[in-house]
């Protein structure tokens, strides 16, 4: 009897996990972690949306059992071997790093949400998300402040924040105001690559190097104090708008102040005399450094569309994500393009800040006693043995800081997938979870971009 009780809490304790508060979004931090779990959990159970978690949970718990199984069959000297073959692959990855590369990752605040509230100022200082009682697209940071985010479904949001507002998707609009987004991002990077409506990857490296050159009169811009005046050209003067008329960003976090523009007066830009943009009247000249060209994109954002957007600056695809979540909302962060910047930063990551490492995923390489980078990087002689070449290679690379310099441009999308390269499973019921997970992903990434499905195909290799 009291075995089962146990592993009936042991279970519940296991869904918290997995259907409770990821305080490592922006907006969730420092929230009454317990309270919100709490809630989610007696808005959950009886439903099918609980019972389809439990039994997902059950499959990850019985993978996990297996591994750690697995793990238990290693002998020492299988583990010295993996050690030498890992640390002269880690040698090979760490004679073609390249800090050569400024990336850029751009992520638009809340976008969906965003967007409803500068179109319906009713909305601005209340809790909205973007979706259904099925499944959320997004909140902004009031509904966050409750514990409401993405990938919810709405009647455990409503649950947890009674007053929330829910507004249908309109992915007409939403591709709308991307593409003039798009249209300034082009600016610095012709080939910049869209991973969604919302973000994208840019590689300014030409950009700066062509920028030193540049006269004040090109980096210069004339700040517009309402939304109906263009002013997207540099050294375009504008005229000057009534108290009426004048508007900013729709509010996104009241304690989360933009970087450009400090409390107080919302119509000053913000300036240091080294690091940040000069002010000229009502124009802003700004620099030639990295992080002056992504607050320049950053301002032409804010302007063209009265919505904010987060960046982060770093020699990879890899570390620039990570980087745009450091800020967020409506800021930047910045690696130097050094080795020991990079070090200094993966350092103390936590691996489910890494784009990649998902709830199953992060729960597998806790069982192993692996929570930040550096103790991924501790334990890679014994990832080796247990994951696929294809996972541990990842694994290795996100521990010394290494990801992709090369960005790909698509055309017209033909296609969306998702994939993952699994060790061997034989049990139908662990091919039949993986399959569910891979599907929700693909249908969350489809109602990101928008997107509907004609065809669904599923390839085993």
């Amino acid at each position: 009897m009291d075995s089962t009780k146990e592993k009936c809490d042991s279970y519940k304790d296991d869904l918290l996990l997995r259907m409770g508060l990821n305080d490592n979004k922006a907006g969730m931090e420092g929230l009454d972690k317990e309270k919100i779990n709490k809630i989610i959990m007696e808005a959950t159970k009886g439903s099918r949306f609980y019972g389809n978690e439990l039994k997902k949970e059950k499959q990850v718990n019985q993978r996990i059992e297996n591994m750690m199984q697995q793990k238990a069959q290693i002998t020492s000297q299988q583990l010295r071997k993996a050690k030498l073959q890992v640390d002269r692959f880690a040698m090979e990855l760490e004679q073609s790093r390249n800090l050569s590369n400024t990336i850029v990752h751009i992520d638009m605040d809340a976008f969906y949400a965003a967007v409803e509230m500068r179109d319906n100022p009713e909305l601005k200082d209340k809790p909205i998300a973007v979706g259904s009682m099925s499944m959320l697209s997004t909140s902004n940071y009031h509904a966050r402040r409750f514990g409401v985010r993405a990938a919810m479904p709405g009647f455990i949001a409503k649950r947890l924040c009674p007053q929330l507002i829910i507004v249908p998707p309109n992915f007409d609009k939403y591709r709308a105001v991307s593409k003039e987004v798009k249209e300034i991002l082009a600016d610095y990077d012709p080939n910049f690559m869209a991973m969604s409506l919302d973000e994208a990857y840019l590689n300014i490296t030409k950009h700066l190097e062509e920028r030193q050159n540049w006269p004040e009169d090109k980096r210069k811009y004339f700040i517009k104090m309402g939304n109906s005046v263009e002013n997207d050209n540099p050294g375009k003067e504008i005229n000057k708008l009534s108290e009426h008329e004048r508007s900013i960003s729709p509010l996104l976090f009241e304690e989360s102040p933009s970087d450009l523009q400090p409390p107080g007066d919302p119509f000053q830009v913000n300036f240091e005399e080294q690091s940040s943009p000069q002010i000229l009247q009502n124009s802003i000249v700004f620099g030639t450094s990295a992080e002056e060209v992504v607050k320049e994109i950053r301002f032409r954002i804010e302007q063209k569309t009265t919505l904010t957007a987060s960046a982060g600056i770093a020699p990879n695809t890899m570390l620039a994500k990570v980087c745009s979540d450091k800020n967020k909302p409506n800021g930047q962060y910045q690696i130097l393009p050094n080795r020991q910047a990079v070090m200094d930063f993966i350092k103390d990551l936590p691996i489910r800040k890494v784009s990649g490492i998902g709830k199953v995923t992060e729960k597998m390489l806790k069982a192993l006693g692996i929570i930040t980078c550096t103790e991924l990087y501790q334990q890679r002689a014994l990832l080796s043995l247990l994951f696929s070449e294809t996972s541990w290679h990842y694994f290795l690379h996100i521990s010394l800081g290494l990801g992709s310099t090369y960005l790909t441009r698509d055309g017209e999308r033909k296609s969306m997938s998702v994939e993952r390269t699994f060790s061997e499973i034989n049990k139908a019921e662990e091919q039949y979870s993986l399959c569910e997970e891979l599907c929700s992903e693909l249908a969350r990434d489809l109602q990101k971009e928008g997107l509907k499905v004609a065809q669904v195909e599923y390839r085993r290799l």
